[in-house]
């Protein structure tokens, strides 16, 4: 079992869907990312938060054993978001975005960090990305993810990093906005032209494509009949995904496919409630249920 490191945010989020809505609840892509990948390895976080945030979402990071040793807790607010979801769950609407402490976030963290052999660069700006990249020592597997905001405002440091990681992990409407190019599997080999070999996009309700040196593999979506709330779900997918790979400490194909269904499961119990509420009710065994119903679902054979 090997360490895993992620650079991404702690936020509070008000969100709305057909379903319900909360505010000033837990969000952010390091959270979800840091809560799904402690089921499987252990987690250092890196991220910023302001005075506002409260203590209480910092001990249930703790609780599940994550390293807060490169949290920040700085003056000023913390990063908030503001989305609503209509009955297509698989699209939001930003109606707000408030920085925050995040708009000066210049990563801190114990020297010990930098010797992660996993690390994950969840949705923070290329720039720090970058910075983070040139400290580290010799990893096994960096990940990426991005944005719309970056790939259309900040193409060129994007490109820097793509080109030093070795997987992306990204959502088809980023794939076809960062190549542009409408045809998924198309976007998908000029991806792994930029850089990386590991290539994974998130469909929502449609499943994950993973290319792997230029071969493809599929999983679809857990079948649901109760969802509430999809925010998170892709840094929960990517949570399972590097904690799968981090745990077992590999990076060969098999486990590369373990790890993107058991990414799968982690979103689809994610989407089930609200914020962090469905993964704080989770359990090592419902984890492992549902990955056995994911083969079984998948099976050929009957």
């Amino acid at each position: 079992m090997a360490d895993l490191l992620v650079v991404g945010t702690l936020a509070l989020d008000n969100v709305k869907t057909p379903f319900g809505a909360v505010d000033d609840a837990l969000g952010g892509s390091a959270t979800y990312f840091a809560y799904a990948a402690s089921f499987f390895a252990p987690v250092r976080l890196v991220a910023v938060v302001g005075r506002d945030f409260p203590q209480a979402h910092l001990d249930l990071l703790a609780g599940r054993g994550v390293d807060l040793s490169g949290v920040q807790v700085a003056e000023g607010r913390t990063f908030r978001w503001t989305g609503e979801y209509g009955y297509d769950l698989n699209e939001a609407k930003t109606l707000d975005t408030q920085l925050g402490v995040l708009a000066d976030f210049r990563p801190v963290f114990p020297e010990s960090f930098c010797q992660s052999p996993f690390v994950f660069l969840a949705n923070v700006d290329p720039g720090i990305q970058l910075d983070l990249l040139q400290r580290l020592e010799r990893p096994r597997l960096v990940a990426l993810d991005t944005m719309n905001y970056w790939i259309t405002g900040h193409r060129e440091a994007l490109q820097r990093v793509l080109a030093r990681v070795d997987a992306l992990l990204v959502n088809d409407a980023e794939a076809r906005m960062l190549t542009e190019e409408p045809n998924l599997v198309k976007a998908v080999r000029t991806i792994l032209g930029y850089g990386p070999r590991v290539v994974v996009v998130k469909r929502g309700e449609y499943g994950v494509l993973m290319a792997v040196r230029d071969r493809f593999f599929f999983t679809p979506a857990y079948p649901l009949e109760s969802v509430f709330d999809p925010t998170g779900a892709g840094d929960t997918f990517a949570g399972g995904f590097m904690g799968v790979l981090a745990g077992a400490d590999r990076v060969d194909d098999a486990t590369l496919r373990r790890a993107a269904v058991y990414g799968s499961v982690m979103a689809s119990f994610t989407v089930e409630d609200f914020s962090l509420s469905r993964l704080t009710r989770l359990t090592q065994s419902e984890v492992e249920a549902r990955f056995r119903a994911f083969q079984e679902m998948m099976r050929l054979e009957p």
